[in-house]
């Protein structure tokens, strides 16, 4: 280890962890739809302050999506409101835990509160606890015996609202939390009273969100970042056609141009800005583009917004370094674990390890931790030593924050505890984050002519454009955009109505919902997310004074796929 007096010469990591869940919420009722925000929150969000806190030597990017944010904020909100006799809690499987008259057996509500406490991995979660398996397989027989659900007792639905929550809980939690222990130690059973304590703790665990990773900013441990604010594909907004820099042949929308799509992304970045100040108290230096969806476009946006770096897949470097190579603009590739600067615009790109990445994701939740940390860091190990500038060499491994830990045992609990405390001290690699990399004073972005358009996914746009499904979902978005511009010429809505309008433009525009369109995909989720996109268009025309088309209530995709992990990530390399 190097005094403070000399240079660090180990190399640099980078985790990027991104945190990011789409917005749930029917703007029109204030109702969440899906309860994935805050369980999240409980689980994921907190575990990864936590095991940070744990390894103060350890050091991270950690990106948030504003809609997030927001989220997390009107969470907070809605409790305190209700708390104080307010409106109803507008999560219908968070405001079980405080109900006092559970829905009766064999009702609709009481089918349906079921079926959404069962929404949780089988392996890693349900039968990881004997009562929550128990009372699982009683849901299986209540499902194939319709006659006998008049004689189930309130207090099987009692219990299973407790144990969906504690099965969703974070590891650091369960092993700390006095409360968590004492109920998960009862097993069955649970009073209202029992109920209101656990719902004291969740409310306690969404709270603590924000207070936790400003303190880790503020000590230097994590560098925060975000991405646009409703996580859109901005080089898509920018220019549909930039599919075609990698997939010449993909069909386009009936729109080959998304109308005023420049001022939406500008906008996307301007509002996300707010919100994350908002949250944090601070501007961020670095924007993960949605998906590392990127173009030479986005870039040059980007820098003008006074970002100073972004960050996508190694695909899609490659797709460039390629371009370059025909072009015979540079003689020798360089590699991926190093900074790149593209046509002189001012914004250090860096490009995920996608081998490492993906390990993370995809393989290691099967091995032992310390099996799975010990591979990891021997690549890494590898890389740093075969790399022929050190001065400027960094290994970045980028992926989601949250959606991974549910395939490992005890929610990565052992994995991540490991993965910190040997890279906190290992005498060749040091954790840093972007922003600390860029402070270097012999850090030299490698130039580039140009970035050719893709997204950390396969180095391509064929996720969310160039099929059936989502380009009919374009035609959609696009129809109602040329609407939502006609409402605004005519300025026949006031400041609040316009404002309110253009944030549920922006809901619209995000990535979430043509990720889930296509054959590829679960039928249960599309189907979820096929409906909450139509159900925001149709919020859409609300708030623009218009009425919907007719198309806009067919259903777009079908799904019924079984992709791996459930469809939530995907590798960034096709197999």
């Amino acid at each position: 280890m190097a005094s403070e007096a000399e240079p660090d010469s180990r190399t640099p990591v980078v985790f990027c962890w991104h945190m990011h869940q789409p917005d749930y919420r029917d703007h029109s009722t204030g109702e969440f739809l899906f309860p994935w925000v805050y369980l999240h929150c409980i689980k994921d969000y907190v575990d990864m302050a936590a095991h940070l806190e744990a390894h103060p030597q350890a050091r991270a990017v950690i990106n948030f999506s504003p809609v997030l944010l927001e989220q997390i904020e009107d969470y907070l909100i809605q409790i305190e409101r209700w708390r104080h006799g307010g409106a109803p809690i507008g999560d219908s499987v968070l405001a079980a835990l405080v109900s006092e008259n559970l829905p009766e057996p064999g009702s609709t509500g009481y089918l349906e509160l079921m079926d959404k406490c069962l929404r949780a991995n089988p392996d890693r979660i349900i039968r990881r606890f004997a009562p929550f398996a128990r009372l699982a397989e009683v849901a299986g027989v209540y499902h194939s015996r319709p006659e006998i659900q008049r004689y189930l007792s309130p207090q099987f639905l009692s219990d299973l609202v407790v144990w969906y929550h504690l099965g969703w809980l974070g590891e650091t939690v369960r092993r700390s939390h006095s409360v968590i222990q004492s109920l998960q130690e009862k097993g069955h059973h649970y009073s209202l009273d029992d109920r209101k304590s656990l719902f004291n703790v969740v409310t306690e665990l969404i709270a603590s969100i924000g207070p936790r990773y400003r303190h880790l900013s503020q000590t230097g441990q994590v560098e925060l970042a975000m991405n646009p604010w409703a996580h859109p594909i901005v080089p898509l907004l920018l220019d549909l056609k930039a599919v075609k820099e990698t997939l010449p042949d993909a069909p386009l929308p009936g729109y080959e141009s998304y109308p005023g799509g420049a001022e939406r992304a500008k906008w996307h970045l301007e509002e996300g800005k707010r919100v994350f100040e908002r949250f944090f108290g601070q501007q961020p230096v670095g924007c993960w583009a949605s998906e590392g969806g990127l173009s030479q476009q986005t870039l040059s946006l980007f820098s003008e917004e006074g970002f100073k770096w972004t960050a996508s897949g190694d695909s899609v470097l490659n797709n460039s370094l390629n371009k370059a190579r025909s072009e015979k603009t540079i003689k020798k590739a360089p590699g991926i674990h190093r900074p790149f600067q593209f046509a002189e615009i001012p914004l250090t790109v860096f490009f995920r390890d996608d081998g490492l990445s993906d390990l993370i994701g995809f393989s290691y939740a099967d091995w032992h931790a310390e099996d799975a940390v010990g591979d990891l860091v021997h690549h890494m190990e590898e890389i740093a030593s075969n790399h022929t500038d050190k001065a400027n060499c960094v290994i970045s491994v980028i992926l989601d924050g949250e959606n991974a830990w549910e395939h490992y045992p005890e929610n990565g609990y052992h994995f991540l505890d490991e993965l910190y405390r040997v890279l906190e001290s290992h005498p060749q690699l040091r954790l840093s984050t972007f922003q600390a990399c860029m402070e270097q004073e012999e850090w030299h972005p490698q130039p580039l002519p140009y970035l050719v358009a893709g997204s950390w996914i396969y180095g391509t746009f064929s996720t969310w454009i160039g099929d059936r499904d989502t380009n009919r979902a374009w035609d959609l978005l696009c129809e109602a955009k040329g609407h939502y511009d006609e409402a605004m010429e005519a300025n026949t809505l006031n400041a609040e109505q316009q404002t309110r309008a253009s944030r549920q433009l922006g809901l619209c525009e995000g990535s979430d919902w043509f990720w889930w369109f296509g054959d590829y995909n679960p039928a249960e989720v599309v189907k979820d997310f096929e409906h909450m996109y139509r159900r925001h268009l149709v919020n859409l025309y609300e708030a623009i004074d218009c009425p919907p088309p007719p198309s806009l209530f067919q259903p777009l995709s079908q799904g019924g796929g079984q992709p791996p992990r459930g469809g939530a990530m995907r590798p960034g390399h096709e197999s």
